[in-house]
């Protein structure tokens, strides 16, 4: 998962300096006024989120697989501890149950 992030962070960087580039040379359009930081940002977000797609796809494949096993293991820890809880629950309104009954046959006998 962080070589992933690492991974599309390079790729943000090297499109913000290519993007930084052609505003600064003139071959792309300045921001209006101030805003031409903001502007260089968000040309190189545009351009990154795709070639971001294309190009790590077998790394995200490989970071969701990762994620899905890291869930699995989790439901299957809280399966664990709701099965354990029941375990436990049985129990002791088996022994209250049992209790109950004593106490009713010995009312009975009385």
């Amino acid at each position: 998962m962080l070589r992933y992030t690492l991974m599309r962070f390079g790729i943000f960087v090297g499109c913000l300096l290519a993007v930084w580039g052609l505003v600064y040379s003139g071959l792309a359009p300045r921001g209006l006024g101030d805003s031409n930081g903001l502007w260089i940002i968000l040309l190189a977000l545009v351009f990154s989120a795709p070639i971001s797609f294309v190009v790590l796809r077998k790394q995200r494949d490989v970071a969701s697989e990762s994620i899905v096993r890291r869930v699995d293991r989790a439901k299957a820890g809280l399966e664990a501890n709701r099965s354990q809880e029941d375990d436990v629950d049985d129990d002791t309104r088996g022994t209250q149950g049992r209790a109950q009954d004593q106490e009713q046959e010995q009312a009975k006998a009385s």
